[in-house]
């Protein structure tokens, strides 16, 4: 049986206890290189494109960590890099998908996008598994799945409408607290 969202909420406060200052200083690392790649003009976007998989890769590695209650690092980030193509190529083809099938509508992109939102702890797992089977792991970890994680989701919109009152300072904290709830989603299904 799935664990309660209200649980994952919980135990992910608990995973981060005494961990607090490195994951936000794991956060602020990771929004500092994106905002930087970020405001170069023009080329910023085409970098970014290439670098946002493997940071991804990197950032879902460190949340694993903490959720797993195991040694993280801050320098966990750039791990992807190890593994750039099988990152990259997952980055893109995600990307090009949620983009087709958002030309069908927005609902039909949201759902290819939950079902797509487990491809990263694949890799981190399985570093043998090629992009595309990760991706088709990760439909399947989700099949029957995305309904709690969009109300999971949603749990977390009112929050971030707080973090904008705090001129974004408070994304230090929910980030983190998104992402270890995201890896003991991913426990809980896998």
């Amino acid at each position: 049986m799935m664990t309660d969202n209200k649980l994952l909420l919980q135990m992910s406060r608990e995973s981060l206890k005494g961990k607090w200052a490195l994951a936000i200083g794991a956060t602020l690392v990771y929004l500092v290189i994106i905002a930087g790649i970020n405001s170069i003009p023009i080329i910023g976007s085409i970098i970014s494109l290439f670098l946002s998989g493997p940071l991804a890769l990197g950032m879902t590695m460190f949340s694993l960590s903490i959720s797993r209650n195991e040694d993280a690092q801050i320098e966990q980030i750039f791990k992807g890099f190890d593994q750039y193509t099988r990152t990259l190529v997952a980055h893109l083809v995600m990307i090009l998908f949620i983009i087709l099938w958002m030309l069908l509508l927005i609902v039909p992109g949201i759902i290819k996008a939950l079902s797509f939102s487990m491809t990263f702890f694949v890799l981190v797992d399985d570093k043998e598994i090629p992009a595309m089977e990760a991706i088709k792991k990760s439909e399947q970890l989700m099949d029957g799945n995305k309904e709690q994680l969009f109300y999971l989701c949603l749990r977390f919109f009112g929050l971030e409408l707080l973090c904008i009152l705090t001129f974004g300072i408070g994304f230090l904290w929910l980030i983190p607290y998104i992402q270890i709830t995201m890896a003991k989603f991913y426990e809980a299904i896998k």
